[in-house]
Parts: structure tokens; sequence; C-alpha cells
């Protein structure tokens, strides 16, 4: 099979089922449940990756089933490792607990998550900073390239702003496990409409809302063919998206220079290995926004990393590369060697690229800076008030 677009990509599956048996008839439920662990043993053979919460095991009262699908993802996970490639990105799954989990962890999944979490399929972020449960979805929402959601309430809502505000598309499920007007049912039939489709999500080859309409499940229609449709429309998402702020005028003396770096360098590494997709806005393409500049700020606003090459010293580069800055964005300094910083960046970390040395000399300089920063931390951390 030829690699995925999915390889390495992070998926987050989000979401629970009514505790009111009416709103949520054990029949749909176990079809949902049937769904998941499905979905996720084909994610898994494309080499995806995960976010999964580690918390309790709550059960509703009235049929005990499981009202989240959190420790069913871990059991699959854990039932799935023969299907991964042997190439496959690690660690598997981002596990976003708190300090309480624990002493919560269902008995029956204990021995899993003992295996699991002392091996280098799961990386653990802690938050037991944070006592609050919006926290802890931002943290998760931080680690997630796609949130996929079915059923839920207030907090796939809100889990759906977060991805949303990021530029990361949203896949809601109409699985009829929540009343309709609640959660990702409620996100699914904003989707439906044409004008609300494309803010869920982007794909090069079909409109939003086509998709959209193609996962409107009837009952009828059984769960393999489900999840080939989810994985036809998860393979179709556009690739997340690498904004560049760089000197665009023709005329400068030093635009031969940064054309050819990110031509024979940044391109080849940023598109063709790690899998994003440049964006430059420079007034030929298409425009979603009434004037460039905020077509500028929006494309910005929700990419997934930036990079940012100052060479030239343009003013507008300077703007836009504190704006990225400021909303806390993955970004990536560089400038040609010999370029004078302001002090404002002088002593930020930063590649400084030559035009001299092999293409392959040039593009491990590239590698090895971009490995280095890609999880830098914001320049002014979130600071809690109360938790």
């Amino acid at each position: 099979m030829a690699r995925s677009p999915l390889f390495g990509r992070r998926i987050h599956i989000a979401g629970s089922i009514s505790v009111e048996l009416a709103a949520a008839p054990a029949e749909d439920v176990r079809t949902a449940r049937s769904f998941v662990e499905r979905l996720v043993q084909e994610l898994v053979r494309r080499g995806a990756t995960f976010v999964v919460p580690v918390d309790a095991e709550k059960c509703r009262p009235g049929d005990d089933m499981p009202i989240c699908f959190d420790w069913l993802i871990w059991q699959t996970l854990h039932a799935s490792l023969t299907r991964r490639p042997a190439d496959a990105p690690s660690p598997l799954a981002v596990g976003v607990q708190h300090y309480k989990n624990e002493d919560q962890i269902p008995q029956e999944c204990e021995a899993l998550w003992d295996s699991l979490r002392v091996s280098d399929l799961v990386q653990i972020d802690n938050v037991s900073h944070w006592n609050m449960n919006s926290k802890r979805m931002e943290a998760q929402a931080q680690w997630g390239d796609v949130l996929i959601a079915l059923g839920g309430t207030e907090g796939v809502l809100f889990l759906a702003n977060l991805y949303h505000d990021a530029g990361k598309p949203v896949v809601p499920l109409n699985f009829p496990i929540t009343p309709s007007d609640d959660g990702a049912r409620r996100l699914f039939t904003l989707g439906l409409s044409s004008a609300h489709a494309q803010q869920l999500f982007s794909t090069g080859e079909r409109a939003a809302s086509a998709w959209m309409n193609r996962i409107n499940f009837a009952k009828r229609t059984l769960v393999p063919e489900r999840v080939q449709m989810v994985i036809d429309l998860l393979e179709s998402l556009d690739p997340p998206r690498a904004f560049v702020v760089r000197l665009l005028d023709t005329a400068h003396e030093e635009y031969a220079d940064v054309q050819a770096f990110f031509e024979v360098v940044v391109q080849p590494v940023i598109e063709g290995e790690l899998g994003f997709k440049m964006t430059v806005v420079d007034g030929r393409q298409p425009y979603n926004q009434p004037r460039i500049d905020q077509e500028i700020f929006v494309r910005l606003h929700r990419s997934n990393v930036v990079l940012a090459d100052v060479t030239g010293m343009r003013p507008n580069c300077l703007v836009e590369l504190g704006y990225a800055l400021g909303r806390g964005l993955p970004t990536m300094l560089m400038a040609k060697e010999g370029t004078a910083h302001p002090f404002d960046i002088h002593t930020l970390a930063g590649l400084r690229w030559t035009t001299s040395g092999s293409v392959e000399e040039r593009r491990r300089a590239f590698r090895e800076h971009w490995t280095a920063i890609r999880s830098r931390p914001a320049l002014v951390p979130t600071q809690r008030l109360i938790s």
C-alpha cells in the first residue's frame, strides 16, 4: 500500500454518549463503538498517530455502557500494533492526563495502561497543574492535527472551536447517540450547509459540503462502508499549512538568493518530506477575503506553522513575524547570513542560511534547525490566575 496522506498525522477522536437511553439507544451506541474500533484499526494501518485522554471509564446508569470512547481507543491501539507500518513515527499516541487519573484507570485496563505508559509508543502530557477540563482540552487540541467528533455536548463544541481557530480540520459525525441539537450532531447540521461546511475542513478534490452529504449515513449503512468513507474523506483533507513570510519584491537585490533558498532548500523539506503545504500570499492567488492585508492575517492566524525569513528586513515581514510570535504559533525564524537583525529578534534562535555548500548540506542544516525549534514554547507562556 502506498503511503497514506494520514501517515504521521495526529488524530483526535472525541465525544460521548447521552446518559439518557431514549437519546442514545443501545443499538446505536454499539454501532458507534464498532465504528470507532474499526476506524482506529484502519488509521493505525495507515501510519496515523493519536491524541487520547487518560481518564476514568464512566458508565451510564441505565445499561452500564461506557459514556466515552477513550478506553475503547486505547484497547484498540494496543490490539492493532501488528497493523502498524514498520516505519510509522513515534509516539503512536499522546496521552493527556491529570494527576488524579492514575487512580481512576479502569481495573480491566490497568495491565494494558501499565505496559503502554512505559513504552516508546506513548508520550504522556500531564496537565496536573490545570484542575479544569477546559485547560486539559486545550492541551489535547495543541497536540492534535485533526478532530473527529461523534456525540458529545459542550466539550465537543469547545474542542471544535479550538481546532477551528488553529486552522485544523474538524470532521463531525452524525451518530444518533446524543440529542440532534447538541455536540457533534449540531456541528454536523451546520456542515450540511455549503456556506458553513468549508469552515469545518477543506479538501482539494471535492467541496466540503459534498463530503458532508456523503458521510450523512443512513441507519442501513454498514459500519465498514462508513469507515471507508470517513477514511476517504480524511485522506482528501488539505495538508497542514505552513505560512511563508518572506521577501517578495523581485526588484530587491536579495530576492534571487531568497527565491533560490526557498525553492532548493525549504520547499523540498517542508512539502516533500514533512507533508506541509506552503502558503504564500503575493496577490496572485484567489482571495477569500475582500482585502489582501486581511487575507494575509486570516491565513497567518490559521496556519499550523510559520516560516519567517527576514532577509531584506521588509517592514511587512516584521509585522507578520510579530503577529505569529504573539499568537504563539510554531515559528521558524530565518535570514541570509549577514542580515542585520533589530534587537527584539536578535536573540531568537534562528537559521542563518548561506548560498554556499551542497544542496544536501543546506537541507540538513534546515532539518536540524527545524527539529530543534519545532516545539519551542511561546515567548510569553499562559499564566493561570486560578485552577
